[in-house]
């Protein structure tokens, strides 16, 4: 994946003005149980209002209860989405002005 202004790599982070290569060990995340609540707190950290997540192009990157129900209670809107469409709406609602956050994964 390539992101404007970012260097290419297999999963990215994104946020507001920002993001940088997803390392999925630091978090100890995995296809599953999928997604950390650490994963998605550096986005709402650097403040996106929305958070899309990409499931990967055949839909094996799961997304922990846990994620969700953090994403919730900090009042965050999100999509779980196939990674093209992840992309997709990413673009279209940063172009918009939303305040947006994304968790890229490339392959599976």
């Amino acid at each position: 994946m390539r992101a404007e202004g970012f260097l290419r790599g297999k999963d990215m982070k994104l946020w507001p003005g920002g993001g940088r290569k997803w390392d999925w060990s630091e978090t100890g995340t995995r296809h599953d149980p999928g997604i950390q609540p650490a994963d998605v707190q550096e986005l709402v950290e650097q403040g996106s209002e929305v958070v899309v997540l990409s499931r990967g192009m055949q839909l094996v990157l799961q997304t922990a209860p846990e994620t969700t129900a953090y994403l919730e209670d900090m009042g965050v809107k999100f999509h779980i989405l196939e990674t093209k469409e992840a992309v997709r709406l990413y673009n279209q609602l940063s172009v918009d002005g939303v305040a947006v956050g994304g968790l890229f994964h490339s392959t599976c």
